[in-house]
């Protein structure tokens, strides 16, 4: 978030493009919140240019046809009166009287509602009254009508009723930014009663952003796509290596975090989001969860367009954007993995992808707050358009080609790790060998003990590897197993490697340090298998793709000497440090 201070400096901003005027009034001081509102639209793109108003004259600015506010002929008034001088104004009537508070506080907003639109063109944007409880009865005060807390949540009520009737008018939730922030972060009490300004100078930037969302939609502005990962997004775990057993989905333990996401992200479909599915997959498997998993909240039929292969997400991206007819500003990108996020952002710099925080369990709080999917209207959506997606994407998954990412993998600075097995990995590495299905070359299991047993036999090489860029530390995300067959030649017992580093070089990396690894130790030849499973298809031409020689449908040999290094833009660290 912006800072207040920022957003004063970036009213100077030259903005190309046709103004947005506004109008702001306000029956309490509204300069500072007019500064904020106009630099923040200048960061967002928005040529806006603001009318503040003076303190306190929206009666003798609406009512008035040739007012200082309707000769600026704005293309949308904002109105704003304070709950703090709502309170005091209650607080003036007779007791009998405040129970009918909010009822004529309603029609005074009407009121002032018929004046704009009797007197410009303008849209109105409306804030929503935040709470003040002033415990005159204690809890009790929920109960007792003639109360402020009472009166204040049913004025919100009521005008609530009557902004939706009213479809010049667009609300702002105010109370939603109160209850974020906190009221003692919201308000500060010696700045209302100095300068009579009810929010605080650091939770403007927030109030203002609520307001800037509004004018964005209005002017057309909108996300209408959400793209999902799946795997570590829409439930926990790996469907290809966990099975449909073991992903992480349902009312249990972590489970909660994806359902309770997926209730939310359908609850945007239901409101005429358009879902789409872009994951590094087998299709088949992909799918699986939403056909067979008892627990899954989100169906196919919610998806409008499902693409699930190995290409890169850039690629797959741009063709569901081109499948869809819609501009990539029009896209929200949700993906666990920063490598991921990162990429599409480059490749894509209008569409809004969320830096997700770590803790999967904040992620819908997180995401709610954010508030991508700002709209003027609400339509729901028939099945008919989504068979339509889902068949227009399979027409242009034939034409699909694949794009360049070198450039982007060279920003990476993506560095790699190589040792034998050490007995701090021994449980990581048999896990690894036990639950990874899609880029493993024969699907063998080992157990711990196994593994150790492995490492300690001098009749093994043993390799693990790790990752890390400038987003972070992948971890160890390869493992090879190589047994000496003969005085001059390696066969591949295990190469595995986690889906999630696909397409980065990480492939080469492994086999140019796998060769290299060979050599030093003497041997002249290295021999491989392929053993297919309905799950390990993506890697059936590895070795190949890699320079072995094909000698059987599922065998393959590599003569050491004649071994062009591959290309990859991963550098290697050695145990001293050094690439």
């Amino acid at each position: 978030m912006y800072s207040f201070r920022e957003l004063q400096k970036a009213r100077s901003i030259n903005i190309d493009g046709k103004e947005t005027r506004l109008a702001v009034l306000g029956n309490c001081a509204t300069q500072f919140f007019s500064e904020a509102l106009e630099g923040f639209g200048k960061l967002t793109g928005l040529n806006l240019s603001v009318y503040d108003a003076d303190y306190n004259q929206i009666d003798e600015q609406l009512l008035n046809p040739s007012s200082e506010v309707f000769s600026f002929e704005p293309d949308q008034v904002l109105l704003w009166l304070c709950t703090e001088i709502l309170y005091e104004e209650y607080l003036d009537r007779e007791l009998s009287e405040r129970s009918h508070f909010a009822e004529s506080y309603i029609q005074k907003l009407e009121h002032y509602w018929e004046c704009i639109k009797r007197n410009s063109n303008a849209s109105i944007i409306q804030l929503n009254f935040t709470e003040i409880d002033d415990k005159a009865l204690g809890q009790y005060s929920c109960k007792v009508d003639a109360t402020f807390v009472y009166q204040i949540r049913k004025l919100n009520f009521l005008f609530q009723e009557s902004a939706s009737k009213n479809s010049s008018v667009y609300p702002v939730d105010a109370l939603a930014v109160q209850i974020d922030l906190g009221r003692d972060v919201y308000f500060n009490a010696p700045l209302y009663y100095n300068a009579k300004m009810p929010v605080a100078i650091n939770a403007l930037p927030f109030l203002g952003r609520a307001v800037i969302d509004v004018l964005k939609s209005i002017m057309g502005r909108i996300k209408k796509c959400l793209i999902l990962d799946l795997d570590n997004t829409l439930w926990g775990g790996v469907i290809g290596d966990d099975g449909l057993a073991g992903i992480e989905i349902g009312a249990l333990g972590k489970g909660h975090v994806f359902s309770n996401l997926q209730r939310w992200i359908k609850q945007l479909k239901e409101y005429g989001i358009i879902l789409a599915v872009c994951s590094k997959n087998e299709e088949d498997i992909a799918k699986e969860p939403f056909s067979k998993h008892k627990e899954m909240i989100l169906s196919l039929s919610d998806i409008s367009v499902f693409v699930a292969n190995w290409n890169d997400k850039a690629t797959n991206i741009k063709l569901i954007q081109e499948s869809l007819n819609i501009g990539m500003d029009s896209i929200v990108f949700l993906d666990e993995n920063p490598f991921e996020r990162n990429l599409i952002r480059e490749k894509f710099p209008d569409i809004e992808v969320p830096e997700l925080p770590k803790d999967p369990s904040t992620w819908l709080g997180f995401l709610q707050r954010e508030n991508y999917f700002d709209t003027v209207s609400y339509t729901k959506f028939g099945s008919d358009r989504t068979k339509f997606y889902q068949a227009e994407i399979e027409r242009k998954k034939l034409g699909q080609t694949f794009e360049t990412i070198d450039d982007y993998l060279k920003s990476l600075g993506m560095i790699g790790e190589a040792r034998h097995f050490e007995p701090f990995w021994y449980s990581r590495i048999a896990q690894l060998t036990q639950r990874s299905n899609q880029f493993n070359l024969r699907t063998v299991r080992y157990t711990e003990d196994e593994i150790q047993r492995i490492a300690e036999d001098r009749h093994y090489i043993t390799l693990y590897y790790t990752l890390r860029d400038k987003f972070g530390d992948h971890g160890l995300v390869s493992l090879v197993i190589l047994e000496k067959i003969a005085n001059d030649e390696l066969f591949v017992d295990t190469w595995l490697m986690s889906c999630r580093v696909l397409k980065r070089g990480m492939e080469e990396f492994v086999i140019n340090h796998m060769v290299q690894t060979a050599s030093d130790y003497g041997f002249e030849t290295i021999s491989s298998e392929y053993l297919s499973t309905t799950k390990n298809q993506m890697v059936k031409d590895i070795y190949e793709t890699m320079g072995f020689s094909r000698m059987s449908d599922h065998t393959f040999r590599l003569n050491i000497s004649s071994f062009q290094k591959l290309k990859t833009y991963i550098q290697e660290e050695h145990k001293n440090g050094e690439k």
